[in-house]
């Protein structure tokens, strides 16, 4: 019987003082940051770990403590014209405390002066207020987690952190500290603790950039085999990889990770970096998944091999987000061609169903803005965009496809789709979905409503052979 992965059946693997808190202990950040920590520590750099906090109640702490916080990342891809077909042990996380479970122990968090770093992967859900009180124990929401933190912190007198969230929406570090704040106010924690909070904090925006596809299910047994252990926790990724920290100049000396070869850029302004990558990667991501999982596909692959889907993301990517980026054409038709190759990656399988989660917001970040620029410039609405964005909302419907989002997402669609008639207007005029009342768009509404007759009446692929070049 193959022995499960841990320090025993690793004998040798270094263990490192803890110097991050990481909220999510999901695949992509243990398969991005925590994989970089330990490039990083691989050289003799940083000399640290991550110690991982579950954002919410169901997560891998147990499964964690079973391997003893190791898990291996295999790197499977294309690079360079190069083939990477890479397995590596990562001993770069100590531990996972769940506030839920242990509450005492996340806040001696703040008691460690050797903790100075705080990441994120909460989604782009997880940045978000939801009313609660400093003694909950835990607050609900990720950001108001990190403010009884930080008061804790603040109330030991110790210095603040550096603070880089991940999660996929614009300006993620400044809408963090702008809700740590509205939390600080609310509860009363006083001036003192507000000025500690700017002057002691750096709170930095950031732009991820790598395909975390995941466990590999399909060859588990394989990879057992070959590594002679069991891992339960072992996850693939793409070998491209691209960070971009929005902050002060001495955070590269302080977290030297383009020192250690990493592709990760310090900079004061990262607005051009994240244009490209949210709306040229991750848009035809969200935009592909609703009409692809309809027409029965289950991975990017599928739909980079399949001839009708390939033409929908290339005139997606060519005629309407493409013109729609400030960024020279020359540079952005040469990102589209490398995301195409990454998309195209044969051995990296991608599930559909993985990107679906928490699509609304995706979409509310990745997409409707481009959306609402082209119908504003042009005075006419993104033909596939608008196809994209009838095939979510009829995805949300829970009959063709598994959705998975928070239960308040699926309980204002639930209620909306139990009135069918009206439905379209419902859910475009609730603006705690958009951020705004879409039924003032011109000619939206009508063109979602004709576009879900249209995917009701046939499949989607037929829609989309309609429409593409």
């Amino acid at each position: 019987m193959t022995k499960r992965l841990s320090r025993s059946t690793q004998p040798g693997l270094p263990v490192y003082p803890e110097r991050m808190i990481q909220f999510g202990e999901g695949n992509f950040m243990r398969a991005f940051v925590d994989w970089q920590l330990q490039q990083m520590n691989n050289q003799g750099l940083f000399n640290g770990s991550a110690v991982l906090v579950q954002p919410i109640g169901q997560g891998l702490g147990a499964l964690m403590a079973e391997q003893d916080n190791l898990y291996t990342v295999l790197l499977n891809g294309i690079m360079q014209q190069q083939t990477v077909n890479s397995r590596e042990i990562i001993a770069s996380v100590s531990r996972v405390i769940s506030p839920y479970e242990d509450y005492a122990a996340y806040l001696a968090l703040a008691e460690d002066d050797g903790l100075e770093f705080i990441t994120s992967n909460t989604t782009e859900a997880g940045i978000a207020y939801h009313a609660g009180e400093l003694n909950d124990a835990p607050p609900k929401s990720f950001p108001a987690k990190l403010t009884a933190l930080l008061y804790r912190r603040f109330e030991l007198g110790k210095k603040g952190f550096v603070i880089i969230p991940c999660e996929l929406i614009d300006r993620n570090g400044e809408k963090l500290r702008e809700i740590v704040q509205q939390y600080a106010a609310e509860w009363q924690l006083g001036d003192a603790f507000d000025k500690w909070l700017v002057e002691e904090n750096t709170f930095c925006c950031s732009l991820v950039d790598r395909i975390v596809p995941g466990y590999p299910r399909d060859k588990a047994a394989q990879l057992e085999a070959e590594l002679g252990y069991l891992d339960n926790l072992m996850v693939t990724a793409e070998p491209f990889l691209f960070w971009v920290i929005e902050g002060p100049a001495w955070l590269s000396e302080k977290l030297p990770l383009a020192e250690a070869g990493l592709n990760v850029v310090v900079t004061d302004d990262m607005t051009p970096y994240r244009e490209r990558k949210v709306h040229l990667l991750n848009g035809p991501h969200t935009a592909m998944v609703p009409l692809a999982m309809m027409a029965g596909l289950k991975t990017v692959e599928d739909v980079m091999n399949d001839e009708t889907f390939l033409r929908f993301v290339q005139d997606l990517m060519n005629d309407e987000l493409i013109p729609m980026l400030d960024l020279p054409a020359d540079e952005l038709t040469s990102y589209s061609a490398a995301v195409l190759e990454r998309f195209k990656n044969p051995f990296v399988r991608h599930e559909l169903a993985s990107i679906s989660l928490n699509s609304i917001s995706k979409f509310k970040s990745r997409l409707l803005p481009v959306l609402l620029r082209y119908q504003q410039e042009r005075g006419k609405l993104p033909e596939l965009m608008t196809l994209a964005f009838a095939a979510l909302l009829l995805s949300y419907r829970g009959d063709r496809v598994a959705r998975q989002d928070g239960a308040e997402v699926l309980e204002v669609f639930d209620l909306a789709w139990s009135h069918p008639g009206s439905f379209v207007q419902t859910i475009l005029k609730n603006d705690s979905l958009w951020g705004q009342d879409l039924t003032l768009v011109p000619g939206l509404a009508d063109a979602i409503a004709a576009k879900l007759q249209e995917l009701e009446s046939t499949d989607s692929r037929a829609v989309l052979q309609q429409v593409v070049s």
